[in-house]
């Protein structure tokens, strides 16, 4: 029992239904690593401060218990998730299909396979004719045998089957994993995660696991700039980034395959709302609300104004966060908000910071489903169980492109106000380690989710999540990045899409042969050393600007020939923009240059691409400047 113990808290008394309490209810038989040294109390002690406050409120937001699938009923669930559901029809458009498995490295499409396997024995087994064979997906090779059959698809013995010559080549990039902390190490993100992890494992490179939570130690990754610059979420149009959830998730469960883990999702299901405005709402609901007022709305105007109210005077607060606001007075401002926010009648100023922190966290707690989703929270506690610090990055990069949008920017909006937090250490006596304890069990605790934690793993699993809470307050700038093999897949997606494939049989027989024969094969028109394209700003100027690109023209470069030219040149300004000044506010930092068209839909360009590069990749594209809207306008 907890009496035995140095717990700050009675976690024995959590009220059953938490998904969690028994997680917390004991923190003895755990393993005995690196973070032995650093305080949990924080942890418990806000585990403590969850239960008090929802004591009375067992019934309220949460979902149904998450019931065992059964065999092939989860494997169907990941195909249609990876936008692969006709695969399980036996008739059919198959097309969406064909264009997307084309895209796909060696190691997603064995992920991909893996899944059709299982789901076809499962079939078989329960007397129902496999709706597709997977010889009609992957081919046949040239004795016969399916991939499967003909190469050895174990996670230890993956590096075989990725004997090609881009790989070999690419082995010197990865080979070094022995880490110094606070050295800066490269961080690649020009491929697939899960093809560096089989030529790591073919020479036994990966590293033993790091639980190091001094935020000054940690190591510093630079994601390396290749000649098409460095592209972030928001970079990519809403049509293009529909397109990454699915091949995000492929990769991560390719990604998982070669490190022998299993990837575990929990099953959606419907949810239990209150009959509320604002908390236990979900967050679709709420930006719908918001939309009407602001549209345009990315992130809960409850959300930002809690966020807002902190930052303007609780970064100094010592203790902010961690501190408890009165319970009482929570629940009685909560009441008010639902009634005043909208309104405009609700008096922040008046409010304690920590009842505002307290309020923070109840909002998102009380979300009907968590903030990381019922389907994923699983997989972002697994994260911890990937022993090399990398690739617990690779995947939670990928779980963050797989969360929903609407998930997605209110968590980022969440992490970068605890960054702040962090940064007023000094101040607040708040460092990454406590904000990610506190934080911690309010992002991982969930009423409504199965209670099976494995005896003796309490201890182990309170410091996973608040570690994998850490990774995402620390290395966020890398999280939210879409990685260049994400990119090149997307307009493989696009260029296959306008082609349309044509397969009388309606088969993918040579389907992998055709993927990897040569699938980055260099353009014709890759080999001219200049050229002379026309650069459009049809919202800022009725001339276009004409560039002569070559092997080290910028898109930088671009922006400022633009400026030069509209402050010196006077071109004729649209009426709309009439009043734009040419006294330095109109800098080249207010201008953002978008490819637009062929294989992309609108893509927001690093200031460090290669245009020439670029061209070459994609000839058919317009390339449009555009003033950054996070910029004040000047007219």
């Amino acid at each position: 029992s907890l009496s035995t113990r140095n717990c700050p808290c009675k976690m024995s008394q959590i009220p059953p239904k938490s998904p969690l309490a028994s997680l917390f209810s004991e923190r003895s038989n755990s393993r005995v690593d690196s973070l032995d040294h650093l305080s949990m109390d924080s942890f418990w002690l806000e585990v403590e401060n969850i239960k008090q406050s929802s004591e009375a409120e067992q019934e309220e937001c949460s979902l149904a218990d998450v019931k065992a699938q059964e065999e092939g009923d989860a494997e169907a669930e990941w195909l249609q998730d990876a936008g692969l559901s006709d695969l399980l029809g036996d008739q059919g458009s198959e097309n969406d299909n064909i264009v997307l498995l084309s895209t796909l490295t060696k190691t997603q499409a064995a992920a991909v396979q893996r899944r059709l396997d299982t789901y076809s024995r499962s079939r078989r087994r329960k007397n129902k004719q496999p709706v597709r064979h997977v010889r009609d997906i992957f081919g046949v090779v040239s004795n016969g045998e399916t991939l499967a059959e003909k190469e050895d698809t174990r996670p230890d013995q993956l590096w075989h089957n990725l004997q090609t010559p881009n790989v070999q080549k690419q082995t010197q990039d990865y080979s070094c994993t022995v880490r110094n902390s606070g050295k800066e190490e490269v961080f690649n993100m020009d491929v697939a995660y899960s093809e560096q992890a089989a030529v790591l494992l073919k020479g036994s490179f990966l590293s033993e696991s790091r639980r190091i939570k001094d935020g000054n130690a940690l190591t510093k990754f630079k994601i390396p700039k290749g000649r098409l610059g460095v592209t972030r979420i928001g970079d990519l149009s809403a049509q293009d980034m529909k397109k990454i959830p699915t091949l995000a998730l492929i990769e991560l469960t390719a990604l998982c395959d070669v490190l022998g883990f299993e990837l575990k999702r929990n099953k959606a299901v419907k949810l239990k709302t209150a009959e509320k405005r604002l908390f236990g709402v979900p967050l679709n609901t709420l930006l719908e609300n918001d939309q009407k007022l602001l549209p345009n709305t990315k992130v809960p105007l409850l959300l930002q104004a809690l966020l807002s109210c902190l930052e303007k005077r609780g970064l100094e607060t010592e203790g902010i966060l961690r501190v408890s606001g009165s319970q009482t007075r929570i629940k009685s401002l909560e009441q008010k908000l639902e009634s005043d926010f909208y309104t405009g009648l609700f008096r922040w100023d008046e409010v304690h910071q920590n009842d505002v922190s307290g309020l923070l966290k109840r909002f998102i707690r009380e979300l009907p489903a968590p903030l990381l989703t019922a389907e994923y929270l699983p997989a972002f506690a697994a994260v911890q169980n990937i022993p090399d610090l990398k690739q617990r990055l690779q995947a939670l990069n990928l779980l963050i492109l797989i969360l929903p949008e609407p998930n997605r920017n209110t968590l980022k909006a969440l992490l970068e106000f605890l960054s702040k937090v962090v940064a007023r250490e000094n101040n607040n006596k708040m460092n990454l380690w406590n904000v990610s304890t506190v934080m911690a069990p309010n992002l991982f605790m969930h009423k409504g989710l199965p209670n099976k934690i494995p005896e003796g793993k309490e201890k182990q699993l309170a410091e996973g999540a608040a570690d994998v809470v850490r990774m995402m307050i620390h290395y966020q700038d890398l999280l939210w990045t879409v990685s260049s093999f994400l990119v090149a897949q997307v307009r493989k997606l696009n260029e296959s899409n306008s082609k349309r494939y044509q397969f009388c049989d309606k088969r993918i027989k040579n389907l992998l042969r055709k993927i990897h024969a040569d699938k980055d094969k260099v353009e014709k028109n890759q080999a001219e050393p200049s050229k002379i394209v026309k650069v459009h700003a049809s919202l800022l100027l009725k001339d276009s600007l004409e560039v002569h690109l070559n092997n080290a023209t910028r898109v930088a470069d671009v922006l400022k020939q633009f400026q030069k030219n509209l402050c010196q040149n006077g071109w004729n300004i649209v009426n709309t923009v009439s009043l734009l000044k040419c006294n330095n506010s109109m800098d080249s930092a207010n201008l953002l240059l978008y490819e637009v068209g062929g294989n992309i839909g609108e893509h927001c360009l690093d200031p460090d691409t290669y245009l020439l590069d670029l061209y070459h990749v994609n000839p058919h594209a317009e390339w449009i400047i555009k003033q950054n809207p996070s910029y004040p306008r000047v007219f």
